[in-house]
């Protein structure tokens, strides 16, 4: 982990980031605290919400990263986006909440991001979804920042190789939340994390981060010795103390019972979550449709977390999230690694 102990990291265990609340900046510092790297989560934050995160980071600490969201949209069928809506709508009005009558497409702010990491640099900068354009690159580049993209096969890494980045982070379909797949229109097969990081050190010769249903110390051990410079994990840090999951994610979360799959239900995009009654009823109708279909779900999700419902909001989670505890970060890491 050479490169990663350059910037003042002593542990192989990486936080990862996760949007949409569960990372904050009290996260990121305790993972710097414990001599681990954290990303500050900038997927769904607004710049200004993106800048007041980093402020608060970056007057602490030298050692952290912030995640974006690459511009990599897969448009959605008008007639099914109006299908889906209406289909959905008695969840909906279980909780009284408008769903977009029509689809939003946006590219989650990328342009304003970019302007502020270029003006207020980031030791690391890495993006999930699609590979930056070759301005950011540059941008982000002549600020000074360490450029990593999340990959999920050899091809995709020989890409992003192709397009400058520094690392990857190497994601197998293990991993709670969205994959990072290039490709979203199709569900990434199920392989072993070793393995596939095998698979894309002998493409590439860049530096890796393996990611992906990592929950012990022999699981971090396992994918250190496959290859990996450092090991990330997210789902087994969803109830540290310094984490922002909802009650209701909480709640998904300790009930063990639950399995994890991959569902498009939520958002259009392939993500593994714990199945839920709404997983359950309208996943295997959910066209394939992102950003669209994420700002169509926003209201119902954002209903179901204020009333603490774990059956009608997304429950992110990797294949091993029993292995998930309440305790400071701090202790959760050192633990892995």
């Amino acid at each position: 982990m050479t490169w990663l102990s350059e910037l003042g990291a002593t542990s192989p265990v990486v936080a990862a980031p996760m949007a949409g609340g569960p990372t904050t900046p009290e996260l990121v510092l305790a993972a710097a605290g414990a001599g681990s790297l954290g990303f500050l989560a900038g997927g769904y934050l607004t710049a200004g919400a993106l800048a007041e995160q980093l402020a608060t980071v970056r007057t602490a600490t030298e050692l952290y990263g912030v995640n974006l969201f690459a511009p990599n949209p897969v448009p959605v069928d008008r007639v099914a986006y109006a299908a889906y809506r209406d289909l959905i709508g008695i969840e909906a009005e279980r909780y009284g909440v408008e769903l977009p009558a029509e689809p939003v497409e946006d590219d989650d702010a990328w342009q304003h991001k970019i302007d502020l990491l270029a003006e207020h640099p980031a030791p690391i900068v890495s993006f999930t979804f699609g590979i930056p354009d070759a301005e950011s690159v540059d941008a982000l580049r002549a600020a000074g920042s360490l450029l990593v993209q999340t990959v999920t096969s050899a091809d995709e890494a020989r890409q992003a190789d192709a397009a400058g980045v520094d690392a990857l982070a190497v994601q197998a379909s293990a991993a709670g939340g969205h994959s990072g797949t290039l490709a979203p229109e199709h569900i990434p097969p199920e392989r072993p994390l070793t393995d596939l990081v095998r698979e894309v050190r002998a493409a590439v010769s860049l530096p890796v981060l393996g990611a992906g249903g990592i929950a012990s110390a022999d699981d971090v051990a396992a994918v250190l010795a496959a290859g990996a410079d450092a090991a990330v994990v997210g789902t087994v840090l969803l109830l540290a103390d310094e984490s922002g999951s909802s009650a209701a994610h909480r709640a998904g979360l300790g009930d063990h019972s639950r399995e994890t799959a991959v569902m498009r239900a939520w958002t259009g995009r392939p993500a593994r979550g714990l199945r839920n009654a709404f997983s359950d009823a309208y996943d295997v109708s959910a066209p394939s449709g992102y950003p669209a279909l994420h700002h169509l779900t926003r209201p119902l999700r954002r209903a179901a977390a204020s009333a603490a419902d774990p059956e009608r909001v997304n429950l992110w989670a990797g294949s091993g999230y029993r292995a998930a505890r309440q305790a400071p970060a701090a202790e959760i890491l050192r633990g892995l690694g």
